[in-house]
């Protein structure tokens, strides 16, 4: 049971007053540099300006003609691997479509080609589309079921501006939420589970697992060492080859890295081993990182998890906070003083930083997003939404080859702005403020989803559905993204320039 009443929820100033003495000098140094932020937000806060983009209106989709997305002008879309389509095994594609990532652009004859690693957050059921992929983990069933574990990934081929294949890479895998690529051309699809979960089979689930570009080099073995939770997402510095994890677990939230044995990495390089540890804030004990306003930053240290696979239970910190059902890693390392975070979801690489979410932290638990330093090992807080408005619980995100972050809301139909209800793409600017480059407009019947050669079952008012697995490729020239449900991907390009995407 939480304790919230008797939590150190930390601020920039009890953090300061935590750093006693000379050893904190240069850290007050460094906070005061990064004090020196762009205009706007100023006082901590989040706002939403004009898109620099224009506002957006319904665009039709270029592959079935349906009104699918909202988008400024001069933007156009391509959808491709709807649920029901069939895929090159002739299975139907699963839903669920969630986190993804490009982990190969290369060329083929004269035609520039891409490789999409492509999450299904499913649990257990009927669909058997993924248990025909090369690599399968568990053909097992969870407690009190028969059904199969159905979640997994599917990579998807784009070619010159066109879609071209889609195919089953991963299955027997549970509720795979969000991931990461990988410097050296792979994707870590993650397994969001929160609980003990054993299989018919004896398999555990809640492990990271490694997926090629080409299917038939995928091996479903987990990648144990990086530890047994509700994973979100992982995002690799290439610099030195160690892994950044977040973990999804309401209140009970830590914040991981992976220093794997062997660098520099490659294929299969991580599940040789490495050792995993959890972020504790320099001079605070088990601090509280959910409620925070812009600009608030922490200096982390890390410490050691022994035992990385360790079963969930509840645990009391060196606080006095007490965290019921937690996962085993965060257990060990709350028990050494460690950080939690509300709901640590997407996170991205980019320039020396990594950026990541929480879903339900701000100072009105409808998200917020942390810059990690790597060179420092600082967490900056750059954007806290301050209502649904400006910004409704994003999720997966992602940052452009132009530097610009894109976030994927997760918000429902609360989501309501003067472009109608729906879950957005928001834009964030250098300032921390928020702007709509984007909206889902799927809301579509059954006759019109036949029409266009789409499963009859799709219809339905699907606004409020989450978008997820935004990302770009190399060039920036298009913007890879899907819609959870009904299920459907899509690939967005127009003039970019106009705006920091």
């Amino acid at each position: 049971m939480n304790h919230d009443s008797s939590d150190q929820s930390v601020t920039r100033r009890s953090l300061l007053k935590g750093l006693a003495g000379a050893s904190a000098l240069p850290f007050i140094a460094s906070f005061a540099a990064l004090q020196a932020r762009e205009a706007g937000a100023a006082d901590g806060s989040t706002m939403l300006v004009p898109s620099p983009y224009g506002k957006i209106a319904p665009v039709r989709d270029l592959t079935t003609g349906l009104p699918l997305l909202q988008l400024p002008p001069g933007f156009s879309y391509k959808s491709f691997g709807w649920t029901g389509d069939i895929m090159s095994d002739g299975y139907p594609c699963p839903g669920g479509h969630d986190g993804m990532g490009v982990v190969v652009s290369r060329r083929v004859g004269r035609s520039t080609e891409l490789v999409l690693v492509r999450n299904h957050e499913l649990g257990a059921g009927a669909s058997a589309a993924l248990l025909s992929a090369p690599a399968v983990y568990d053909r097992g069933s969870p407690p009190g079921s028969e059904s199969q574990f159905r979640g997994g990934n599917s990579n998807l081929i784009f070619r010159d501006g066109n879609w071209v294949s889609v195919s089953p890479s991963l299955g027997g895998t549970a509720t795979n939420c969000a991931g990461g690529v990988t410097p050296w051309g792979t994707w870590l699809s993650c397994e969001e589970v929160a609980s003990n979960l054993v299989s018919s089979t004896g398999n555990r689930h809640g492990y990271v697992f490694e997926v090629h570009a080409d299917p038939f080099q995928t091996s479903a073995v987990p990648i144990k060492g990086m530890g047994r939770f509700a994973h979100e997402a992982a995002a690799v510095d290439p610099a030195t080859g160690i892994v950044y994890e977040s973990e999804d677990s309401g209140g009970r939230s830590g914040f991981y890295r992976y220093i794997p044995f062997v660098t520099p990495g490659y294929p299969g390089s991580l599940a040789q081993g490495g050792t995993l540890q959890m972020a504790r804030v320099k001079g605070i004990v088990n601090a509280n990182l959910a409620r925070v306003s812009v600009n608030d930053i922490y200096e982390l240290e890390w410490v050691t998890i022994a035992n990385p696979d360790q079963d969930r239970s509840d645990v009391v910190g060196p606080s006095g906070v007490a965290i019921s059902n937690a996962s085993g890693p965060f257990v060990q390392g709350w028990l050494q003083g460690g950080l939690r975070m509300n709901r640590g979801e997407g996170m991205w690489y980019d320039q020396g930083k990594i950026y990541v979410m929480d879903t339900s932290g701000g100072d009105v638990a409808r998200g917020a997003i942390w810059e990690l330093d790597l060179a420092r090992q600082t967490l900056r807080c750059i954007y806290s939404s301050p209502s649904p408005t400006i910004g409704n619980m994003g999720d997966n995100l992602t940052v452009s080859p132009r530097h610009g972050i894109l976030i994927c809301e997760d918000g429902g139909a609360a989501g309501v702005d003067e472009f109608g209800m729906g879950n957005r793409l928001m834009g964030v600017t250098t300032a921390g403020d928020t702007y709509i480059f984007g909206k889902n407009n799927v809301n579509l019947t059954e006759s019109e989803l036949l029409a266009a050669g789409k499963l009859g079952t799709l219809a339905g008012d699907r606004r409020s559905s989450e978008f997820a697995g935004a990302c770009f490729d190399p060039t920036g020239r298009y913007l890879f993204a899907n819609i959870q449900t009904p299920g459907i991907t899509f690939a967005i390009t127009g003039p970019w320039a106009k705006g920091p995407l």
